[in-house]
């Protein structure tokens, strides 16, 4: 059952699934501000119970760029500028690559190959990137760039990648921050030239987007009190459940889609 004044918010869903959203808003916003990743993957899991599926990763795109664009306006003087622009030019240029081939690409493999590099990068051996890291964050730009179009959530691709720098943790979040501002930008200018209607969703973003300030700025308040060595701790933790998740979800993928292969081929 609906209430009117929700029903311009989200047309057809109950109090209670409004309630939900708002509340995941809030929690997505706090758990990557205050530990580095996890908020954008948090939502993406909760958006497909009530929105169409064609709707679900540009929506998210928009929802994850003004919550991006709060934690750099709220860290902006703590960005790391020299890496911020080797992303963002790789970023262009994947995304101009995934745009040109956006076709439903088996994306269980992606889940699981994303999964397994973030553990890598989590507890391996951390790879010596400071002669490097410009042209590294580059092709990093590059590659989530193109995978973003498919897979909606590569922030902890990214946060991995930055992770390997070892930087203090303000630097790290507001540079974090600015690649995946800069990176949903591009999305966004990517599906509205392919024809996706951004319109009919402008309340439910604006709702979200109250969601997203009230959870950058609790989590802005927990990032105070941690301290360097704390933050990288439980930044990995985090990276490690989301990446147990995406093993979990592409090999149950890649397991059924070989199972149907199969069958079809008996």
């Amino acid at each position: 059952m609906t209430e009117p004044g929700l029903m311009a918010l989200l047309p057809g869903i109950p109090v209670w699934g409004a309630a939900i959203l708002l509340l995941a808003g809030v929690l997505g916003a706090f758990v990557t501000t205050a530990f580095g990743a996890g908020g954008g993957v948090l939502l993406l899991g909760v958006l497909p119970v009530f929105l169409p599926v064609a709707a679900v990763i540009p929506v998210h795109g928009v929802l994850q760029a003004g919550s991006n664009g709060l934690r750099t306006g709220l860290l902006i003087r703590h960005i790391r500028w020299p890496l911020l622009l080797a992303f963002t030019g790789g970023g262009l240029i994947g995304t101009a690559i995934g745009a040109s081939l956006f076709v439903r690409l088996p994306e269980a493999w992606l889940e699981l190959a994303l999964g397994i590099f973030i553990l890598w990068t989590a507890w391996g051996p951390r790879p010596r990137l400071r002669s490097r890291s410009l042209s590294v964050l580059g092709a990093g730009g590059a590659v989530t760039g193109a995978l973003t179009l498919f897979v909606g959530a590569t922030g902890p691709f990214v946060a991995a990648l930055l992770g390997a720098l070892r930087l203090e943790r303000h630097a790290h979040m507001a540079t974090f921050s600015a690649c995946m501002l800069l990176q949903h930008a591009l999305k966004i200018a990517a599906f509205g030239v392919m024809g996706f209607a951004f319109a009919p969703w402008l309340p439910f973003i604006a709702a979200m987007f109250v969601a997203a300030f009230v959870g950058t700025w609790l989590g802005r308040l927990a990032l105070g009190r941690m301290g360097d060595a704390r933050f990288h701790r439980v930044l990995a933790v985090v990276l490690t459940l989301l990446a147990v998740r995406l093993v979990i979800s592409g090999t149950m993928g890649v397991t059924t889609a070989a199972h149907a292969g199969a069958f079809a081929a008996g």
